[in-house]
């Protein structure tokens, strides 16, 4: 299969697209960020606006 035909997501924080990765297979449907660095982000970005 080649890269180009893997599925895509948009990151819920920065916006980029990422793809399909090995390691999500089972979680693909959950998967919201394209890295740790976003996914920690999104709190910091939560906590201060509240």
């Amino acid at each position: 299969m080649r890269k180009s035909d893997l599925p895509q997501k948009t990151c819920a924080t920065c916006g980029k697209p990422f793809t399909w990765r090995k390691k999500w297979e089972k979680v693909w449907d959950e998967v919201r960020y394209c890295s740790d660095r976003c996914r920690a982000g999104r709190k910091a970005i939560s906590e201060r606006k509240s």
